[in-house]
């Protein structure tokens, strides 16, 4: 897996087809302009090879943060500067922001679930970064903040696009933002930003979360990535349209080889073994 870590991104293959992606930018996983783009870079290059994935974890190299979110020296590149022409700033900003909200939302848009193991503070940028994950496990020892009210702008890179359909709080989502409060791993479980709440730190989260993915790993890539696609789909739908999408895509997807290959290992009491979603053919070489 060393062909696609990178100056602050290592990644690792700790079970067949389970990936672990940890963030290493010393001292506090501050995201700067490089740091960002390595990371949707990372799955980009993962789509494009065909690499067989089939679930990721994410998580920090640091056991008292994960991220300290957006670099300061970035930040203030950010702000009110004299200039010229207003306008052609502002396009020129919004470019910037799209590439970054593009960046950061990659995992969703990677065909293979993406975990993140959260431990330690988790600031701004660092929320922003996990609400575009599928699944959010938290050390108990994790304290969040939506920050960036506190620095004077709101959150622009995915936390106020995600958190207000992908959790059951409104109310909370919106005090967390005005306020940039910090809050615990208890408030996020009931917010509903994180699904389990792990007793203890870095470790413990790590090893729970890369069995998840080990997991599901385990099952038809056929049928994880059409279940993230409709799910994401459906959020995004109403009801009426996402069963009219669904069914065209199960239309096809029915037709998998991997339903045979699970029903005859499951006769013959056997873990089955599923071919890797990207066929390798002409085409692919495109």
């Amino acid at each position: 897996m060393s062909q696609y870590s990178s100056k602050w991104l290592q990644v690792s293959e700790p079970f067949p087809h389970v990936l672990h992606i940890e963030l290493t930018r010393t001292p506090v996983n501050a995201f700067c302009r490089e740091f960002w783009i390595a990371y949707g870079k990372l799955f980009d290059a993962l789509q494009e090879d065909g690499y067989d994935v089939r679930a990721a974890v994410v998580s920090s190299s640091f056991p008292n943060v994960f991220s300290a979110g957006l670099d300061l020296s970035d930040a203030a590149d950010l702000g009110s500067k004299t200039i010229l022409d207003n306008a052609r700033t502002s396009l020129q900003k919004r470019k910037m922001i799209l590439s970054f909200q593009s960046a950061l939302g990659a995992p969703e848009r990677a065909p293979f679930p993406v975990i993140a193991a959260v431990h330690g503070h988790v600031i701004g940028l660092g929320v922003d970064l996990i609400a575009a994950c599928d699944i959010r496990y938290a050390a108990s020892n994790t304290s969040f903040a939506i920050k960036e009210v506190g620095i004077g702008l709101a959150p622009g890179i995915g936390s106020l696009a995600f958190l207000p359909k992908t959790t059951g709080n409104h109310s909370l989502v919106r005090e967390l933002t005005y306020t940039a409060r910090p809050f615990s791993a208890a408030e996020a479980e009931r917010l509903g930003l994180v699904s389990k709440v792990v007793q203890g730190g870095r470790d413990e989260v790590v090893k729970e979360a890369l069995g998840l993915a080990r997991f599901i790993a385990g099952k038809s890539p056929v049928a994880v990535t059409g279940s993230k696609h409709l799910i994401t789909h459906s959020r995004d739908h109403s009801v009426p349209e996402n069963l009219a999408y669904t069914g065209a895509w199960n239309a096809a997807a029915l037709m998998t080889n991997d339903i045979t290959d699970q029903l005859q290992a499951t006769a013959k009491k056997e873990k089955p073994k599923f071919s890797p979603l990207t066929l390798q053919t002409k085409l692919s070489k495109l």
